[in-house]
């Protein structure tokens, strides 16, 4: 019997946004052992339960290593060539007779954990043309990409929290100890949220639930869910009626000062503590404190997106970093220099624009080039001219993650043709026509161009794969591109290498004409055995630290980050304005048109009677939204899709502790386990989101056996953020009773 190889393998995490380093022993071709890697630049060795998980998650036996194609009500497996012949044989049809629109596509937040989500997606939409293109961000996080388009002049211009040098940072709606971070890349963020206090800072976490992070907070503050709008222009109004604005470095390079000062009016600490359930002398307490200390930086997350008032309360947070002098310095907010991105030559251009099309049925504007998803089954439903008529998926659960979802559950049922790239038979795929699975993450290389854009420290690093490709296995980027070419109508025979070659073209073609050389003199200079390492390869060699193909010899490229297994350390942030401003007058625009009109409606909802009873969401140290309940350690131990209920509400409702609850709303009913707490509010309950894996259909067993119920069961999908389209997922007005 061959004696077992063992060795060691680095690798960059693609579970969360963290973007940890990983340390793998491989043995006989499988991961054996997953550690922090101490040496990484970045993580030193940090490593949360999901990423312990690697090894378990790449070989879970539920993984689908092969495509199925539907025959009656069966998925049976086949050959690549026969399922790509059935997608063409689906898709084509649909477009050549009712038009692009007919098909819509869905991509859901995994595609930000991977190369080919990175390289390979636009030129698919691109080449479909359609303009039903949905995604996970309109149940996520645009709202703040929408407040940053109009403040910054782009929506991917996100200032993050640079927590390793501030002296003060209030935390609202974000839960970094669970979540890992979001729009703010920074392993191991509990280490250094408690490095803030070890050096004599502060921070203070606002949330109507007591979270892990706010446990650990400096004071955590209870806020009425969907009301951060009105806590945060409390602040502001504060800010300007006591003299403590003061914009330091960036005078000069703001407008919108005074008109920010008007659109506060009102919305003192007085009357705006009665709607969010602050006091008015702790809201003038944060203004001062945010003021005073030597640095200091807001940061909110998904709890201030995914409200009514998403995208005011995203400009809001900005707004105070801005007024406080804290936008753009050390120890405030500030923005990262990805090293596969070039920096700007100067400020100003084109600005942010919303509304370039509309949806055919509610009329929602577009938003970043897609429509809100809460419309996605009004598209399917609705018979006439650009029905949506076929569906494609790639890498999302919307079933489980999008609001009024038993409502998509149905429409999904009524398409005449549905395809889906993702490795499991979920929720959603079990719809599918075709399911084109992708080679796990241990066979395939990793490079975060998403995440390394909102580092709190820049830095690089790239994972080559760990193992071979499977003998059955497709690379992701050769199932989007051979879907490209599918849809622009080139026949599902065609090569993919067709596409690789194009993309690399077209890059070089960039890059050459930038420089006044022939493209052609670069070709041979590209290294990388994989065509998105070699897209990577000219990106990282032009990009802010890049070796210009020789001519910087320092500088970065695939070479040298392949020869750097820890990843390459860039430095802290530095300040980037006015270079980042893209914004017509080149300027940090405060009060652009569209927010200023929608402060109306903020205005207007102020006197309004709070509900009864209000839903809110929650994450856990262990899932990643719907994704990673197949793994059995990530599962086992208590339940936690349980229904958290305050006491008082709890008495008042006749709820028993470990007993079930009927909870309705108007979208729908769901029965769930009470467990009654003082973690969260009075009048607010909790669910966490994700769960639901109780429908037929699917071959996911672990997480069949643990299948929780699903929250979007209860989410409206006609609430949403008016500038965004963001879905409404927290603060969903309910009734609780005794089930």
């Amino acid at each position: 019997m061959a004696e077992a190889t063992t060795r060691t393998a680095y690798r960059t995490c693609p579970l969360c946004e963290a973007a940890c380093g990983l340390q793998l022993t491989v043995r006989d071709e499988r991961v054996v052992t997953v550690r922090g890697d101490r040496d990484h630049v970045f993580s030193h060795g940090f490593l949360c339960p999901k990423g312990a998980t690697f090894g378990q998650l790449c070989d879970d036996p539920d993984r689908l290593r092969a495509p199925l194609v539907r025959r009656g009500d069966r998925h049976e497996e086949v050959g690549w060539d026969e399922a790509f012949q059935a997608v063409e044989a689906g898709l084509r049809p649909i477009i050549e007779r009712y038009g692009a629109d007919a098909v819509a596509f869905y991509l859901g937040n995994p595609n930000v954990h991977t190369m080919a989500g990175g390289l390979y997606l636009t030129p698919l939409l691109r080449a479909a043309g359609s303009r039903n293109i949905f995604s996970a961000s309109t149940v996520d996080q645009m709202p703040k990409h929408v407040s940053c388009g109009y403040l910054y002049g782009s929506a991917l211009a996100i200032p993050v929290p640079d927590v390793d040098r501030t002296d003060f940072l209030l935390m609202l709606g974000a839960n970094p100890w669970e979540s890992n971070g979001s729009l703010a890349t920074a392993a191991d963020f509990p280490g250094r949220l408690a490095a803030i206090q070890a050096r004599g800072g502060r921070f203070v976490v606002v949330d109507p639930r007591r979270t892990r992070t706010a446990e650990h907070a400096d004071e955590h503050l209870f806020i009425r869910p969907g009301t951060d709008a009105y806590l945060l222009f409390g602040i502001v109004h504060t800010l300007y009626e006591e003299g403590l604005v003061d914009l330091g470095e960036l005078a000069g390079h703001v407008s919108g000062v005074a008109e920010v000062r008007e659109l506060a009016q009102g919305f003192t600490p007085e009357r705006v503590a009665a709607a969010c359930a602050v006091p008015a002398e702790r809201i003038r307490g944060l203004a001062r404190e945010l003021a005073a200390a030597p640095t200091a930086a807001v940061y909110g997350r998904i709890g201030t997106c995914t409200v009514e008032f998403g995208t005011l309360t995203s400009w809001l947070v900005d707004v105070v970093n801005v007024l406080t002098g804290n936008l753009d310095r050390p120890g405030g907010v500030m923005f990262p220099m990805a090293a596969h991105l070039r920096p700007r030559t100067g400020a100003g251009g084109k600005g942010f624009r919303a509304g370039r099309w509309h949806s055919r049925v509610r009329g929602l504007p577009e938003v970043k080039g897609e429509l809100p998803v809460a419309t996605l089954a009004d598209e399917i439903e609705t018979p006439g001219d650009g029905q949506v008529r076929a569906f494609v998926t790639v890498a999302g659960n919307p079933v489980l993650s999008t609001p009024n979802s038993a409502r998509l559950d149905r429409a999904l049922g009524g398409l005449d043709f549905m395809v889906s790239v993702d490795p499991y038979l979920n929720e959603t795929t079990r719809h599918a026509d075709v399911v084109l699975p992708p080679t796990d993450a241990t066979r395939k290389g990793h490079y975060d161009f998403s995440f390394l854009a909102l580092a709190v420290r820049n830095f690089a690093a790239y994972s080559p794969p760990v193992l071979p490709p499977g003998p059955a296995g497709l690379d992701e980027c050769d199932i989007l591109a051979r879907l490209t070419l599918i849809v622009a109508g080139r026949g599902a025979g065609t090569d993919p290498a067709v596409l690789h070659e194009q993309l690399l073209g077209q890059a070089l073609d960039r890059v050459a004409a930038a420089a006044g050389i022939e493209a052609a003199v670069l070709r041979p200079l590209v290294t990388g055995d994989h065509p998105a390492e070699r897209l990577l390869d000219v990106a990282l060699r032009t990009g802010a630290y890049g070796d210009q193909f020789g001519r910087r010899p320092d500088g970065l490229s695939l070479a040298r980050l392949l020869a750097s297994p820890h990843g390459v350390d860039l430095g802290p942030l530095q300040p980037r304005i006015p270079e980042v401003l893209q914004t017509p007058s080149g300027t940090v625009e405060l009060a652009a048109p569209p927010i200023a009109a929608d402060v109306e409606r903020l205005r207007a909802a102020l006197g309004r009677r709070p509900d009864d009873l209000v839903l809110v969401g929650r994450r856990h140290l262990r899932s990643n939204n719907s994704w990673m309940h197949n793994v059995p350690a990530l599962v086992k131990g208590r339940d936690r899709c349980t229904l958290q209920v305050h006491p008082a509400d709890a008495t008042r409702l006749a709820l028993a502790d470990g007993a079930d609850a009927e909870v309705r709303s108007r979208a729908g009913t769901v029965s769930a386990r009470v467990e009654v707490t003082d973690r969260v509010m009075p009048g607010v309950v909790s669910l966490p989101h994700g769960w639901g894996h109780d429908l037929p259909g699917t071959r996911m067993p672990v997480a069949a056996a643990h299948p929780g119920v699903n929250s979007n069961v209860l989410t409206d999908e006609f609430a949403i953020d008016v500038l965004s389209g963001n879905s409404v997922l927290n603060g969903i007005p309910v009734e609780i009773k005794p089930a």
